[in-house]
């Protein structure tokens, strides 16, 4: 199947050249750091007016491999709660993207969970929006797509131990870019100390106390999920290094203080 662009001229320039541009101009200010090797990050996926230079400072600052494992959440109530697509393409104003099936293959025999679902994907934005940043610094890559909607720990804990043992058992290169905004629409100051407690368990790569703190300090990080799944597959892999690259919110760019989203970009390995 093709999956066709959903938020194109809205979340980002529909024009490619401008585009193409666009991302250009958010990774410029860190191109000249020597590419860091990590095993997975997590970027922002709001629209790129107020999100675009967080997941640009992360995604410029990465050596990027030919194959992508996309994690993002499933915000709307449509389809499975773990939803992966294992064929097809998808589409941006800058190109098709190829699904990687063998990856995808091995994810689905290593984690139940996963179902194969169209639907959770088609109006999706938390993946689409990264796929730009990969095609402009990345050409020629493919990934696998999941959508997660669900925040039942015991199955995204499954999960990310099934995405380990697929990443352990490969000689391939293979980043994961998980997808995820903070603190959503509490005044700045709040919103920062909120993303802080996260972010804090994120760097000692504690899935359980993400979704404790989240919970207990009612931390609307909406990519919750996709983060544990991440977090998990980090531990099993033994990955002891997190790093947080940059951090923001959308007052930084509206000069609303009032509501606010939080961005937080962050590399792990």
């Amino acid at each position: 199947m093709l999956r066709l662009p959903a938020v194109a001229g809205q979340f980002y320039p529909g024009n490619p050249e401008e585009l193409s541009a666009l991302v250009k101009n958010y990774t410029k200010q860190e191109s000249s750091l020597k590419k860091a090797m990590v095993r997975a990050c997590l970027v922002p996926h709001a629209g790129y007016i107020y999100s675009g230079g967080v997941a640009g400072a992360v995604f410029s600052r990465i050596s990027l491999p030919k194959k992508i494992l996309l994690l993002g959440v499933r915000h709307y109530p449509r389809g499975e709660a773990l939803a992966i697509l294992s064929d097809g393409a998808w589409r941006t104003p800058l190109g098709d993207v190829p699904v990687e099936t063998p990856l995808a293959t091995r994810l689905r025999q290593e984690c139940p969970a996963l179902r194969e679902d169209s639907v959770a994907h088609s109006r999706e934005h938390s993946l689409e929006v990264e796929l730009p940043f990969l095609q402009v610094l990345n050409p020629g890559f493919s990934f696998v797509p999941v959508a997660v909607g669900t925040l039942r720990f015991e199955d995204l804990e499954e999960t990310g131990e099934g995405v380990a043992r697929v990443l352990e058992e490969t000689q391939e290169e293979i980043l994961i870019v998980t997808s995820s905004d903070m603190n959503h629409y509490e005044d700045d100051e709040t919103t920062r100390r909120k993303d802080h407690k996260a972010i804090d368990r994120m760097l000692k790569l504690d899935a359980r106390g993400l979704y404790e703190v989240c919970r207990d300090e009612e931390i609307s990080m909406c990519g919750l999920g996709p983060a544990i799944v991440m977090l998990t597959a980090m531990k099993r892999l033994g990955v002891q290094k997190a790093e947080l690259v940059r951090y923001a919110t959308s007052g930084d760019v509206s000069g609303d203080r009032d509501a606010v989203v939080g961005y937080a970009g962050m590399i792990f390995g």
